[in-house]
Order: structure tokens, then sequence, then C-alpha cells
């Protein structure tokens, strides 16, 4: 994508919450918008687990007030401030969650509609619901989205599914979390020094699958070094059943800086073999090659079998020991998916190309 020219105005951006992650992206986008950029969002939920900001560098935040509602299908929040916020904004665009469940959003919308001014999407995609109430939400998901002037999304596949809604102005803004990095990958010997080591971070929770990846390793002909890196409510689970099926696993709770970076180093492979994605884009960064299983559209834009990783079916142990089998059997195959893994994140999936996307987004739209 060529350089862009700054968005000439004031940015707004109201997500439901603001997770630490999002930062650095954030920050990045604030660079690019010469009238600033404000964001507003509210608190998660307790049991969500989710690691709020406060402070996003070279932008506004507004810490807003969530209301949450019920659970599961039903589940809505409330943002009472939004229409406050943006009055006080009056901003020259705006970004909001293409997400039906927030109630407040389409006044936001139609604030902006009133003025002339253009309201983005940023959402994951429109996978298919299912369920007691799928229409009812399919309905009110396409209510929403009609209303949008363009909608970002996570992934090429989450572009696709909005697309065959029908829907026109979408555009692909790779999921990323880390900037392009800054340093080469480490320099790994061509063989493995000692049993291979594979690294897991992420928040432990049920859904993140360590119990399949415990039972893979223990099933591998030779046992590799597991380090478990993260900290979650599943802990005690995912240590249960590394005492029952793999009990040289190593649980090494919350890791950052220095610490983290030399466990990066250490490892030869990264695996995350349930759902989420983005500790992925930081594992490549340190040119690693990845299993990860199939997902919403971040992992299989960030992991490209036969290039820089394998991608396995969600829930399948069987899949899960074929792919580990086939990872550790070549070590010079598994250095050059390193290499791969590095490139793309250098190159393609980073948080510079992913503002460098709302930009272009952002443009293509104000020109309509």
């Amino acid at each position: 994508m060529p350089s862009l020219p700054p968005f000439p105005g004031r940015l707004a951006l109201q997500q439901r919450v603001l997770p630490a992650y999002r930062v650095a992206f954030l920050s990045e986008l604030a660079a690019r918008c010469a009238g600033g950029l404000a964001v507003f969002a509210g608190l998660p939920r307790p049991a969500e687990g989710i690691t709020s900001a406060e402070h996003i560098p070279g932008a506004e935040f507004t810490a807003g007030r969530n209301l949450h509602r019920l659970g599961g299908p039903l589940y809505t929040c409330r943002q009472p401030g939004l229409l406050a916020w943006l009055e006080a904004e009056d901003p020259a665009a705006l970004i909001v969650e293409a997400n039906p469940r927030y109630p407040d959003t389409p006044k936001a919308i139609q604030w902006m509609h009133a003025r002339n001014r253009p309201v983005l999407g940023w959402g994951l995609g429109a996978p298919p619901l299912s369920g007691l109430l799928a229409a009812p939400r399919q309905r009110a998901r396409q209510r929403l989205l009609t209303t949008l002037d363009g909608l970002l999304a996570y992934s090429a596949q989450g572009a696709a599914e909005y697309r065959a809604l029908g829907l026109p102005n979408v555009f692909v803004a790779h999921n990323a979390a880390e900037p392009a990095p800054a340093e080469p990958p480490p320099n790994r010997p061509p063989a493995f020094n000692g049993p291979p080591v594979i690294l897991f971070i992420g928040r432990l929770q049920s859904r993140k699958r360590l119990d399949l990846l415990l039972q893979a390793c223990a099933a591998l002909p030779a046992a590799p070094r597991l380090l478990i890196v993260g900290d979650g409510p599943a802990r005690p689970e995912f240590e249960a059943a590394a005492r029952r099926h793999f009990p040289a696993a190593k649980f090494l709770g919350a890791q950052h800086g220095p610490p983290l970076a030399d466990l990066f180093r250490q490892a030869d492979l990264f695996v995350l073999p349930g759902t989420g994605g983005l500790a992925i884009q930081q594992a490549m960064s340190h040119g690693l090659p990845v299993i990860a299983a199939e997902g919403d559209g971040t992992q299989n834009d960030l992991v490209r079998p036969g290039h820089n990783g394998w991608r396995v079916q969600p829930g399948s142990l069987a899949s899960l020991q074929t792919a580990l089998a086939d990872a550790l059997q070549d070590p010079a195959r598994l250095r050059a998916y390193g290499q791969a893994s590095y490139r793309i994140v250098a190159e393609k999936i980073n948080t510079q190309r992913m503002a460098d996307a709302f930009i272009h987004a952002l443009a293509q739209t104000t020109a309509r």
C-alpha cells in the first residue's frame, strides 16, 4: 500500500472496552490523524479477565460507563455517555465496533450522519449464527451494518463474510498488537540443542485447550520441553491435566519485558491449540514457526501452511498430534518456517500496516 497522507480531521473511535494490547495500534493511529484521535471505552465484566488500559500515548482517552445486561446471546452493553462524548469531540469521522449488541451505537451513527460525516464499522466479520435467536440476531446485525459507510475487518475471512451480506466498502485491516520488529530474529542453530522447546503464551482459560497440547506432547516419541506462560481462571484445571498427562510441563505465570523475550529466544515452536491469536504475531516477530487452531480469521492470515506453520482442526487431538510430530521431525525446515514468520510480521501484519489500512479506508470513504 503506498504511503498516504494523514487523515486531515479529528477521528473518534468507540470501543466497548480498551484492552491493553490495543494501545500500540491506537497510538500509531493517533499519529496518522492531523486533528488527533479521541477514544471512548468502558470497563469489561469482571469475569472476562481483560486487562484494560487507561492511557493511549498521543490520543485522548475518555473512560465511559458500561452497563452490562444479561449474558450469552442476549447480552447487551449500554454506553450512556457515548453521545455526550461525541458532541464534545465533534469529530470529522467516527469508527465504531460493528456490533449490534450496543444499543447506543445507532444514536452515534445518526448524530454523525445528520452532519454528513462518515462512520466506519470495525469488527471480526459476520460468521453464521445459530440457535433459537439466530434469525432476530441476524436482522439486528444487518440493520446496523447497512447504516455504516464502510467496514474494517480484522481478517480476509471477516471481510469475505461482510461482502457475502452484500455490504459495499469493505476493507481488511489485519489484526495486530505489535509494531514491526525493530531487531532481527534470534539466530537459532540448524539442529535442536537438546529437547525441542515448545512455547505457549496466553490467558489460561478453558477455551485455550491446553489440555490437548499436554496430551499431544505426551504422545511424542521424544518428550519436548513445554513452557506455558500466562495466568488465568483455568490454571488449576490445566495444572491438574499436566499432572495426569505431561508432568514435565512448566507453568511460568505471567511474564513481561526481558524475561518474556528470553523465553521467545529459547523456543523452537509456538503452539496455540485453542482460540485467540494476537500472541501469534508476537511469537512470529521473534522468528518462531506456529501451530494454531483454525479460528476467526486472524490465525488464518498469520499462519500459512507450508510456509510458516500448521493449522489444526479446533478441538482435535489427532490433528494437533500430527502437526506436532511433523513440525519437530525436521529442525532445518522449522528454522526456515521461523524466518518466514518474521518476514510476514515485518512486512505485512503489524500495527503500522494496520494503521495504514485504517487511513486508507477513511480516505476512500470520505472521498465519496
